[in-house]
């Protein structure tokens, strides 16, 4: 990897680690936020979901527009609504007796902001190497920030609820400014082709762009449209059986401040690590993130059916750690597979729709669990084993590598 771009990818992976920092930790927090505003299970999964359902709407925008004007002038904007959005909710959570609403509006602002920033860095990464090799390496360092910040979030989310439970609200705008300011001053994004013929002639039009974009989909769309359900059902996945093991933890366990933190983070410690192992072993080798990306979904099916709420501790804690190695084995494969496959004037857009993909998993995760441990509570790992099967399944028939292999 090219030594002048350590900074910029350094730069780069501080934002997915401080967005998911800024979501995730409130994860290990919703059973005392219930308590403390009084509101319900369901309503406390949606202060997750809102961040993600407003991102899935603008996401694609946001990558159109950094096709169009370049990645750092749609990242710092967007990051900075995450600040005033943060601070919206920290302020209605310390000042207000009933700031459930309010709240809700910081975070609606938080994923406006959200999706102008984490889903752009993936063709920024692409947009500067050359070498596929370094792509794969760059994105799989991306991954694994931003997976590391899930390890870190339920940590840091209790340690900070311990001093007081809106404390996690605080730190979201001031670790969106610290990654904006990395940004700033660190990135330095070569201009797409299509930009620079934009700054010459201006005569793009959003016509040209979508026939463009329709062509990209008629030649490409069945492995596309197969990686955008996958990276969506890991989410689904992933956000679902996390909401889950929080809630247990205190409920049935006992277990609760930082020492649920700690014990939520082993599974995504794994995953962290499963992540980084896989950007670095994959290579420019598409066929061989075919076949990550189908055994990783295959680890998670096995493990997640095997899981029983009648389990001790340990048991439960091991499943959903291999289920989280097998995560970690896929997404910088398909980060990859999805970058690397698209030429540079449309990559934006078409991650967008990805990363849109990933933020439907991490909306409906948390809400669907909270109706199942209500309704059916005995089915919640038999439901998350058979979504990782038709992930697995859409892998084998959809994903046809040596198809694409000169892109």
């Amino acid at each position: 990897m090219e030594q002048t771009k350590r900074w910029d990818l350094l730069a780069l992976a501080s934002i997915p680690l401080m967005m998911t920092l800024g979501n995730s930790m409130l994860i290990p927090v919703l059973p005392l936020i219930e308590k403390e505003i009084n509101i319900t299970p369901f309503q406390s999964s949606l202060i997750i979901s809102i961040y993600s359902f407003i991102a899935i709407v603008l996401i694609p925008i946001s990558g159109y527009i950094s096709d169009k004007i370049g990645r750092k002038k749609v990242i710092i904007p967007s990051l900075l609504i995450v600040a005033v959005g943060g601070a919206i909710s920290a302020i209605a959570a310390w000042q207000m007796e009933t700031p459930y609403v309010i709240i809700m509006i910081g975070r609606f602002l938080q994923g406006i902001g959200a999706a102008g920033a984490f889903p752009v860095v993936l063709p920024t990464v692409g947009d500067m190497f050359k070498e596929e090799e370094q792509v794969s390496q760059g994105l799989g360092i991306i991954e694994t920030a931003n997976t590391l910040g899930k390890v870190l979030s339920p940590i840091l989310g209790a340690l900070l609820a311990v001093v007081l439970w809106y404390m996690p609200f605080i730190a979201i705008p001031i670790l969106s400014i610290l990654s904006a300011l990395l940004v700033f001053f660190l990135v330095k994004v070569p201009k797409t082709k299509e930009q620079d013929e934009q700054a010459n002639e201006d005569n793009t039009s959003f016509r040209s762009f979508l026939k463009g974009l329709k062509e990209t989909f008629r030649q490409n769309g069945r492995w596309l449209f197969a990686i955008f359900f996958i990276g969506c059902i890991l989410m689904l996945i992933l956000f679902g059986f996390l909401f889950h093991f929080s809630a247990l933890l205190e409920e049935k366990y006992g277990i609760d401040g930082y020492v649920k933190g700690l014990i939520l983070a082993i599974p995504l410690l794994f995953l962290c690590g499963a992540s980084f192992s896989s950007g670095k072993i994959i290579g420019k080798e598409k066929r061989r993130m075919k076949w990550f990306i189908l055994i990783g979904n295959a680890i998670a099916a096995v493990s997640l059916f095997f899981v029983n709420t009648e389990f001790g501790l340990f048991m439960f804690t091991f499943l959903l750690t291999i289920a989280g190695i097998g995560i970690g084995l896929s997404l910088p494969c398909l980060d990859a597979l999805i970058t690397e496959g698209i030429v540079k004037e449309e990559r934006g857009s078409i991650t967008s729709f990805y990363s849109s993909m990933r933020f439907v998993g991490v909306a409906f995760g948390p809400p669907i669990i909270a109706l199942m441990m209500k309704h059916a509570p005995g089915f919640i790992y038999f439901s998350l084993g058979g979504i990782a099967i038709i992930a697995a399944l859409l892998t084998f028939f959809a994903i046809k590598p040596s198809d694409d292999e000169e892109k």
